[in-house]
């Protein structure tokens, strides 16, 4: 399942490492470098722009 390895153990012995990685997600927590991979394009609301598009669907086939 993918959310098995986001809820995992994690033991730290070492307190050098423990402080680094406690630091490196306050970094990742601060800014986000998250962008989208392709624009995200609003959905099709006029009934027309929806009746053109389910046309071209239908002659497609």
């Amino acid at each position: 399942m993918a959310t098995s390895s986001i809820f995992t153990n994690i033991v730290i012995n070492d307190p050098k490492k423990a402080e680094k990685f406690i630091d490196a997600l306050e970094t990742s927590s601060h800014d986000p470098a998250w962008k989208p991979t392709s624009p995200v394009k609003p959905p099709l609301t006029d009934i027309e722009a929806i009746r053109k598009l389910m046309a071209k669907r239908v002659s497609a086939k």
